[in-house]
């Protein structure tokens, strides 16, 4: 389950976007089946959760490149 940071990388932000967005709603549903005492694998939620911090970050990295390569274009 858990995605590569090149795999994420590769994608693009609409694909990002959507991606997370599935993550996060596993993560829901399996945090209902813990607290049921119905979850298999308890894994997968650290799974998930490192999955969507990969995500969040790259996101966050390719914000923080566009704003500096905005800001060199501003000093010339």
């Amino acid at each position: 389950m858990s995605l590569k940071p090149d795999e994420i990388r590769a994608m693009k932000p609409e694909e990002r976007l959507k991606k997370l967005q599935e993550l996060k709603l596993e993560l829901m549903r399996l945090r209902t089946q813990a607290a049921m005492g119905t979850l298999d694998n308890p894994g997968k939620i650290r799974a998930i959760r490192k999955t969507i911090a990969r995500i969040l970050t790259i996101q966050r990295e390719e914000e923080l490149k566009k704003l500096r390569e905005g800001g060199k274009k501003r000093r010339k």
